[in-house]
């Protein structure tokens, strides 16, 4: 279909910095490297997406490996397991919508997301056997660093 942006991705960039008219490009832009920087926007955003999809993994799997009766500490590591997970997993939700989310709400949810792989990562180191959980954590961090550099 000339002139509908057939055979561009679908997503335009669900409105992060990219027009509404479907061509999606940023605003006003219709160059070739625009085409790239879309192009980077859908590759980060997948790839903190499945950085998320790991992180809850792991971290689901870390807290369901927590006696729930144990110290303090270990509670604390079951309890970051959990609301982790639950934070990407939600992340992974919201990058999953195409057209349906404002680059104000995907900020805010990457920020959201990325502030607490940080803090679950920070609380892991403390506990031994959850390395993997707190390097999971630490490349979802990097993860929706580099998607927020995308958004404008």
């Amino acid at each position: 279909m000339p002139g509908t942006g057939a055979g561009k991705p679908a997503a335009t960039a669900g409105g992060a910095g990219f027009d509404a008219g479907g061509r999606g490009y940023p605003r006003g832009v219709t160059s070739t490297t625009s085409q790239q920087e879309l192009f980077r926007f859908l590759e980060d955003r997948f790839a903190c997406a499945q950085a998320c999809t790991e992180c809850a993994r792991v971290c689901a799997l870390c807290a369901s490996l927590v006696d729930p009766d144990g110290t303090e500490n270990q509670e604390l590591v079951r309890r970051k397991g959990i609301m982790c997970a639950e934070v990407c997993d939600s992340t992974c939700r919201v990058l999953s919508e195409q057209n349906q989310v404002d680059e104000a709400s995907l900020r805010m949810q990457a920020e959201w997301c990325r502030a607490v792989c940080l803090e679950s990562a920070r609380v892991f180191d403390g506990s031994p056997g959850t390395e993997e959980t707190a390097a999971a954590c630490r490349a979802c961090a990097r993860a929706c660093t580099d998607f927020l550099a995308t958004l404008r």
